[in-house]
């Protein structure tokens, strides 16, 4: 099973209806998913955690950190950065009692030795790039992100998504049913690398 592993990872988040989609997507289905949400649209994402709460403990959904502001943070000093991850830490943890640590994802992949030391420095030691997208940090047709989907979504992918516009949500049974034929198994950043999560300090 472990060969035909991928990792559906999904980032920021400002689209309420998407947010709403994937968490609502994650509860009935049982699929393992890693969100990257940033702090800044805690509106958005507070409120899903009476949904994400019982599925993170569970295993099944993994947070990661993507920084507060998804600021460039190459551009920014020492004590901005890792302001960035320390502010989106202690968001994750107020509201879904648990830690990203080790996990953290550069806002457009932007990072640097400079950017990782400073990220390892405070626990996130482990830098989240990816291999595969759908392409849609950007608004973009469903028959796009299709085509990304079946170029992409292979075993061994971690793959990027994004909450931030609803075109995805509306062919998510598509997706589901090529996951289904390539007999592709998601799973968390955890579970495909072997990392475990600590208790948060606010629980």
């Amino acid at each position: 099973m472990g060969a035909r592993q991928v990792a559906i990872t999904i980032d920021d988040g400002f689209c309420a209806e998407c947010a709403q989609a994937y968490a609502d997507l994650a509860q009935a289905t049982g699929i393992h998913i890693t969100f990257n949400p940033n702090g800044c649209y805690g509106e958005i994402w507070t409120p899903l955690a009476t949904i994400l709460r019982p599925l993170i403990e569970a295993g099944q959904v993994q947070i990661g950190n993507h920084t507060f502001n998804h600021w460039w943070l190459t551009d920014l000093s020492d004590s901005q950065v890792t302001a960035q991850l320390e502010q989106n830490e202690e968001w994750i943890e107020q509201t879904y009692g648990i830690t990203a640590r080790p996990w953290w994802r550069p806002p457009y992949g932007a990072h640097d030795e400079r950017t990782d030391e400073l990220a390892a420095s405070i626990g996130y030691t482990n830098v989240l790039m990816w291999n595969g997208s759908y392409g849609d940090s950007t608004a973009i047709r469903p028959t796009e992100i299709l085509a990304l989907a079946r170029q992409y979504l292979n075993p061994g992918v971690v793959m990027l998504g994004h909450a931030n516009y609803p075109e995805v949500t509306g062919i998510f049974p598509q997706l589901a049913e090529l996951v289904t034929a390539r007999s592709l198994h998601p799973v968390t950043l955890d579970e495909m690398f072997g990392t475990s999560r600590s208790t948060g300090r606010s629980t």
